[in-house]
């Protein structure tokens, strides 16, 4: 029987993977009664922390072979450049590997340098990965094709040699255009949505909508000023955020809040929390600090939006929990439409804010009479080449969405990013809403 000394490096960092992880389940009824919220969420985080970065090492450890190992054997193996080389590849592994931890001891108004480079260094990584695997599983279909006859030749050496070659030219080239894509404002999407029962006297009500600003490791104040800003110059009538704010306890990053103060739609401003919320165990604050900048939290409620030309004339307003709180059993909050819903008939129109996707496509099981809600949660992707798996994960990835005859969903891409100050295969959006009377 092979021993644990004997096992590859990559099949020891697969076996501490699973350590961490099985440490991971145990402990979670374990410190359910000893610690309390905030410690034991805080422990659950660096947890998955360090199982993200035993799950990392098996890709940093095909990653030094093939930009480094491969090459200790040629010419320039004792050259001066190639000792930088190697120092930069460890670098850049290194700091990719920080990156987890940053969101644990490096959040403050404004984003550390270390954290921006470090969250870059992982979507490079993230990319770098994926174009080794792909220009490696081409040369092995090319080998099976071909045929394994012909002995290795010069020829076969220089194609192996120019696989990570490439793939570190193409992860260069796609960092700096999803670095720069990122950077730039987020774009005014405009969209029509008709609404079933919507009164005639809110034809054209204007409703902005963000999501997934993420305010934390890499983003801060400056940010969330320009898209207040930004917001601002739209004249909404209603604002709603629909989660993921923040990736960090209210105490720590309150003053890179405070432009949020500045809102001010006259119909009112709207919160309800996404995933991340729950991952601060810091909701009941945020709640607070919220609403002292004259922001509602929707938690499992609703509100009448009155029309400004009739009394007469409403909505209903509705909010749901994220659906994480009930995975991450955070003690009095979890999706409960029924609640949300209470007192919203068929009669009015009825819009629902939903962080997630799924969240929306159950609450259209469960009362299909919903007219229009509105998520986030998939950034779009965010960034190639995640875009793909955030598109088979969710029911609704991007845009809006059809569901039967008098219901629509629409799923935002983020008005910013998180961690990772990258887009490729997506923009960051501010979505201006405009409501139809049928």
């Amino acid at each position: 029987m092979i021993s644990f000394k004997q096992l590859p490096l990559e099949a020891k960092a697969a076996v501490a993977a699973g350590v961490v992880f099985f440490s991971m389940i145990l402990s979670r009824s374990y410190l359910a009664e000893k610690l309390d919220l905030r410690m034991r969420h805080w422990v659950l985080r660096l947890q998955m922390a360090l199982f993200a970065n035993t799950l990392m090492l098996m890709g940093s450890l095909h990653v030094w072979k093939s930009t480094v190992t491969m090459f200790t054997r040629s010419s320039a193996a004792n050259s001066f450049c190639f000792m930088l080389w190697k120092i930069a590849v460890f670098m850049f592994l290194a700091l990719a590997h920080s990156s987890f931890f940053t969101l644990l001891f490096l959040v403050a108004e404004e984003p550390y340098f270390f954290s921006l480079a470090a969250y870059t260094c992982l979507g490079a990584y993230i990319i770098l990965i994926f174009f080794l695997f792909t220009l490696g599983s081409v040369e092995q279909a090319y080998k099976f094709l071909v045929g394994r006859g012909a002995k290795a030749g010069t020829g076969n050496k220089n194609r192996t040699a120019m696989k990570p070659v490439l793939a570190v030219m193409l992860t260069l080239v796609l960092t700096v255009v999803g670095l720069l894509n990122a950077s730039q404002p987020p774009t005014v999407h405009s969209v029509e949505i008709p609404v079933h029962k919507l009164p005639s006297t809110m034809n054209n009500l204007k409703v902005v909508l963000l999501s997934d600003i993420h305010l934390g490791p890499t983003v801060g104040k400056t940010k969330l000023a320009m898209i207040v800003r930004m917001v601002k110059a739209l004249k909404p009538d209603i604002t709603v955020i629909v989660g993921d704010l923040t990736d960090a306890e209210a105490e720590i990053i309150r003053p890179a809040v405070e432009p949020l103060g500045e809102l001010d739609s006259p119909l009112g401003t709207y919160f309800v929390t996404g995933n991340h919320e729950y991952y601060t165990s810091d909701v009941s604050n945020w709640f607070e600090l919220l609403k002292s900048f004259h922001i509602q939290p929707l938690h499992n409620e609703n509100v009448k939006i009155v029309s400004p030309k009739s009394t007469n004339d409403w909505f209903c307003l509705a909010g749901v929990d994220d659906i994480e709180a009930d995975v991450l059993r955070y003690s009095g909050h979890g999706m409960d439409l029924k609640k949300a819903l209470r007192g919203c008939s068929s009669e009015h129109a009825i819009v629902l804010l939903a962080h997630q996707p799924i969240a929306a496509k159950w609450a259209l099981q469960e009362r299909p009479d919903i007219n229009l809600i509105l998520s986030g949660h998939t950034h779009g992707g965010q960034m190639f080449p995640l875009n793909a798996g955030a598109y088979l994960l969710n029911p609704f990835f991007v845009g809006l969405y059809k569901v039967g005859q008098n219901t629509f969903v629409y799923v935002s891409p983020g008005t910013m990013y998180f961690g990772i100050p990258m887009r490729l295969g997506s923009r960051a959006e501010i979505t201006e809403v405009i409501l139809r009377s049928p």
